[in-house]
């Protein structure tokens, strides 16, 4: 009863939070998207770490840390902490400076409208599957501590969730992960405290966070562990709602410190988790349990009080609104903007058409997560699989785009094909994925073992970015001029007509938010 006291109320909080904010929006689609790009410091970095702190990244985490070792767990925080480290580095203040609504703006304005579709494309399925990844989760919960269906758990989380991110988009998100991120931080603080002074913190042998061939060692899954690191940390980069909140704070330094503080959130939520892991097995053995499930879940079912297995449990919920609600609402607007191409202009009525469609989009967008959900009910290996196809296409010509002068649309298209095509190859020869059973597209073959896992997450991207250099240094024959042709009474003559351009441009050669295009 205290369980489904704490979870219920928590729900409705989130509900009530989001829907209250959601006036903000006032008709406006850059309000519904990116918050009227005006998050201050602190807002911009709770809805950046709520975005990171998600549900597979607590479940996921404790999951492969309690079978697998403590950096196999461990690299889900560890990465996507990493990324918004690098992110705030080397890309939060140009991308902030280009006044954009979504990232595949971005690849529209640099390499055209044939790589805009595709790379909205490809982040739309990894977004889904990041959705499904996140409400895996409360399905879960739901199963095993309410009482209900894993698939009946799946609709109420998800259900919850599109309500608010409907009503008031990026405003009811970033408000609402204040919030989750209270409930997130003092969850996972009263949980580790709980389990060191009730039970000792345990590490069996080579699983400790000092159990370095667990890095360096393919036989202790270092393959793996170095794949789940790369794809999040550099995967993630291309998030669509990472760069979301980057567009939305105020200004450039907002943007970059708004990475750093995440990351350091990220750390100091996430690791905890995987510490706590590691003595999972011991406790549940001297309890006589054995886990079903989620370890987290038969922890908290078994081993500590229902008062705090209520909190941490609406911290999971916290961490599953967070990270779906960024997923539902960044996939819409792509899907939108980019794809069916509703685009922002000012006086037209275009602006109330978009923040239309983007909020009818959310409703396929959240169906086809439910798909995925149920389809492949795993935590932590759908949120590494959805970045590490955005890491194998789109982290190149973005990285390239953004700082190299060479970079064009057929150098792109080529990458993002070459890159793409490569790793979804590997997903259907492989027969696991890190380290779990390929239940979704496996093509049993004799070529490829499991041993090969983790390696098409690092072979990929090489691909991508061998293709694009070379296509970017291959010398093109100069256009055509266009001509046309008339008389006088010298004969024919060639008329060139005459161009004149104005752009306001940024330091990295891309328009700024002040072009008019």
């Amino acid at each position: 009863m205290v369980i489904l006291f704490g979870v219920g109320l928590f729900i409705v909080l989130q509900l009530a939070l989001g829907l209250y904010v959601s006036r903000k929006v006032g008709g406006d689609s850059t309000n519904y998207i990116v918050a009227g790009r005006g998050l201050v410091l602190p807002l911009a970095a709770a809805t950046l770490m709520a975005q990171a702190v998600d549900s597979n990244a607590t479940l996921g985490n404790t999951d492969l840390s309690a079978t697998l070792g403590f950096w196999a767990g461990a690299s889900l925080p560890v990465g996507l902490a990493l990324c918004l480290f690098i992110t705030g580095l080397f890309f939060a203040k140009p991308m902030n400076r280009m006044g954009l609504l979504t990232l595949p703006d971005f690849f529209r304005r640099k390499y055209g409208r044939t790589v805009e579709v595709l790379s909205s494309l490809i982040m739309i399925l990894g977004f889904t599957i990041l959705l499904a990844g996140n409400i895996v989760a409360g399905g879960y919960l739901f199963e095993m501590f309410l009482g209900t269906s894993y698939v009946v758990g799946v609709l109420i989380i998800t259900l919850a969730v599109l309500a608010y991110t409907i009503a008031g988009g990026m405003f009811s998100d970033t408000y609402t992960s204040i919030l989750q991120l209270a409930v997130a931080v003092a969850g996972a603080g009263a949980l580790i405290f709980y389990i060191a002074f009730e039970y000792g913190l345990t590490i069996p042998e080579g699983m400790g966070p000092f159990a370095f061939e667990q890095l360096t060692d393919p036989a202790a899954g270092a393959y793996v562990n170095w794949a789940t690191l790369l794809a999040l940390g550099l995967g993630d980069i291309v998030a669509i709602d990472f760069m979301q909140r980057v567009f939305a704070a105020r200004n450039p330094e907002t943007a970059q410190r708004a990475c750093f503080a995440g990351a350091a959130g990220t750390l100091i939520i996430g690791v905890p988790f995987a510490i706590v892991a590691l003595s999972a097995n011991d406790i549940l053995a001297a309890a006589g349990v054995t886990a079903e499930g989620p370890v987290l879940y038969a922890l908290l079912q078994d081993a500590v009080p229902p008062a705090l297995a209520a909190l941490v449990l609406a911290g999971i919920i916290a961490a599953s609104f967070s990270t779906a609600d960024g997923a539902i609402l960044g996939t819409a607007a792509v899907f939108a903007r980019n794809v069916l191409n509703v685009r922002e202009e000012a006086g037209s009525g275009v602006r109330d058409r978009l923040l239309l469609v983007t909020r009818v989009m959310t409703i396929p967008i959240t169906l086809v997560g439910i798909f995925f959900a149920i389809r492949v009910p795993e935590t932590g290996i759908l949120l590494t699989l959805a970045f590490d196809v955005l890491f194998a296409g789109l982290l190149v010509p973005f990285v390239l785009g953004l700082y190299w002068t060479r970079a064009n649309g057929v150098a792109a298209l080529a990458s993002i094909v070459a890159g793409t095509t490569t790793r979804l190859v590997f997903f259907v020869l492989v027969p696991t994925v890190y380290a779990a059973e390929n239940t979704l597209l496996y093509i049993p073959n004799e070529v490829f073992a499991a041993s090969f896992d983790g390696l098409p997450t690092l072979i990929s991207p090489l691909v991508g970015l061998v293709v694009f250099v070379l296509v970017a240094l291959a010398p093109r024959p100069a256009p055509a001029p266009t001509v046309l042709a008339g008389w006088d009474t010298r004969g024919p003559r060639v008329v060139m007509p005459l161009v004149s351009h104005s752009y306001n441009r940024s330091s990295n050669g891309l328009p700024s938010r002040t072009d008019t295009r």
